[in-house]
């Protein structure tokens, strides 16, 4: 598999050697202001409070360092890494500087020079998921929630919501304790939202069932509308389109979001980059606390028998396949004078991909009668039930004879369909690859498997999404050894980003998106993955 060295998720890049700065080092996370509010449970109060609309307010995240840089530019230090922001007026260094400690949203609307400087500084940031949205009381400042974005281009929009509104807690939301805080999340939200108050958690169990707005708000510390709206825009609260509306499965969506269960969608969000602000990659969490595990079993107890006596032969010498196994390694590194052609690219997809036949058969139901028509396909990798739900994204950088592109891999047809993405769209995609493998350039060819997942759930429910990983393992597989035999260099890539994916295909995560990529083209002649080299898989 592909290898990810690096220790905590990339924000930003280098856009510019930092010069000399006078910083304003971002606060650290706070607790909620004052002390616990005896009063914040959900419960109808005897006589409706009239508290002060909370304002919503944009700052810098706990690890980023605003500054005024000696070039005249205004720049942030995240970590160790400089980002330049640009060069503003003295007026707008001024107050960007705030937002260290938070600047109230509504304030960015207006529309004279600074302002719109102070949001094109905000959006900058919020593009690369460095700041949050603090939730205050006007007036004691006192702080209910914070804003937490997971996705790099999130910008909070409230919908707006009538008193006769019902709206009710999606199924995909959950609410968990992060070290000392809590948490509420969805693998749906672009932002999870750390919560200070604990009325609002009390509030949340009431919205279990659907609740009318106009309810909510006779709530002993409604946190209001503001707060409702940005869990509606963000799917952890949706808004019921019928009286009689009791909110389960079917309200939520449409027929794709049914079929999900709440643990297949969690996991497929989680396990990907694109919708989570976590580390992912070789982050080494565990490096001061326990040792490495070892790479080999320790053996068991007991009188063993020696296979290797018993082998005729060695096998790579009995069977062309031991040896083709034996011949498969991750190639990180490819030849761009002397590039994959279409050809071959052509063929390798024939050998490890293509449909091979397709049939009918009616389903059997319980009572004996036949249920509908299910189609079905064989093709050279196994899937579960013959399903055959992975689809190939061919993402080209570098093919004699093939445009640079994302096309789709129709299967059936053996052909290539052009997608109309965007150039630095597919570039992403080919960058990504790169620096998830630490290799030296982008690969010529990047393969992005997808899943459609209803072709599972609509038979396996609960454990569709973890049959489709077992599917994705054993087409990885085969195209490791197409690869091997055609003497091309290809390798399996830990991780992908499903949000970039959906932009580039308008397909939403949840109905196909990414559960794999392998990279594909021609070795380069230093390639790593040598006979004696440690990181050859």
């Amino acid at each position: 598999m592909a290898k990810r060295g690096r220790a905590t998720k990339a924000k930003s890049k280098v856009t510019t050697k930092r010069p000399g700065a006078a910083s304003t080092k971002a606060r650290p996370k706070t607790k909620a202001n004052g002390k616990a509010n005896t009063k914040a449970i959900a419960r109808p109060a005897a006589a409706r409070q009239q508290l002060a609309q909370p304002v919503l307010s944009i700052r810098v995240s706990s690890q980023v360092t605003l500054e005024n840089w000696s070039n005249g530019h205004f720049g942030a230090l995240v970590g160790i890494y400089p980002l330049d922001l640009g060069q503003l007026s003295e007026r707008a260094k001024e107050r960007a500087l705030a937002l260290k400690d938070g600047i109230g949203l509504n304030t960015l609307a207006g529309k004279t020079e600074v302002d719109q400087e102070i949001v094109q500084v905000a959006r900058l940031l919020a593009r690369r998921g460095l700041v949050e949205y603090p939730l205050t009381r006007k007036g004691d400042g006192h702080e209910l929630a914070v804003i937490e974005p997971q996705m790099a281009d999130y910008w909070p929009n409230a919908a707006k919501l009538a008193s006769n509104d019902t709206i009710a807690l999606s199924r995909f939301a959950y609410l968990r304790r992060r070290g000392s805080e809590m948490v509420l999340e969805s693998p749906r939200a672009g932002a999870l939202v750390r919560i200070i108050d604990p009325a609002i958690a009390a509030m949340l169990t009431t919205l279990a069932k659907p609740q009318t707005v106009g309810a909510l708000r006779k709530l002993v510390g409604f946190a209001g509308n503001e707060l409702l709206g940005l869990l509606v825009d963000c799917a952890i609260l949706f808004k019921l389109e019928r009286a009689d509306d009791d909110g389960r499965r079917a309200s939520e969506g449409d027929e794709t979001l049914v079929m999900w269960d709440f643990h297949d969608l969690l996991f497929h969000a989680r396990s990907a980059e694109g919708r989570q602000a976590n580390p992912v990659g070789g982050v080494y969490p565990y490096l001061d606390s326990i040792a490495p595990p070892a790479s080999v079993r320790p053996s068991w107890p007991g009188e063993r028998v020696d296979l290797r006596a018993a082998l005729p032969a060695p096998s790579e010498t009995v069977s062309s396949a031991a040896k083709l196994f034996r011949e498969r390694a991750s190639v990180r590194d490819h030849d761009d004078q002397n590039p994959i052609t279409l050809a071959e690219l052509s063929l390798f997809l024939d050998g490890a991909a293509r449909v091979l036949s397709r049939w009918e058969s009616p389903l059997d139901l319980e009572d004996g009668s036949d249920g509908p028509m299910l189609d079905y396909t064989r093709r050279p990798y196994p899937t579960a039930g013959s399903a055959y739900e992975l689809e190939l994204y061919v993402t080209v950088g570098h093919c004699k004879g093939l445009a640079r592109g994302l096309y789709h891999y129709d299967a059936e047809a053996h052909a290539l369909t052009p997608i109309p993405a965007k150039s630095e769209q597919f570039g992403t995609m080919l960058d990504f690859a790169q620096f998830a493998m630490g290799s030296e350039a982008p690969p010529q060819i990047l393969l992005t498997v997808t899943s459609r997942f209803a072709r599972l759930a609509w038979k396996y429910s609960a454990i569709a999404y973890a049959l489709t990983l077992k599917d994705v393992g054993a087409l990885l597989q085969t195209l490791y050894l197409m690869a091997a035999d055609m003497g091309l260099g290809g390798c399996a890539v830990g991780t992908n980003d499903i949000d970039l994916f959906e932009k580039a295909t308008g397909l939403p995560f949840h109905v196909e998106g990414p559960v794999g990529q392998f990279t594909l083209g021609r070795p380069a002649a230093t390639d790593e993955a040598s006979e004696n080299s440690p990181t050859q898989e």
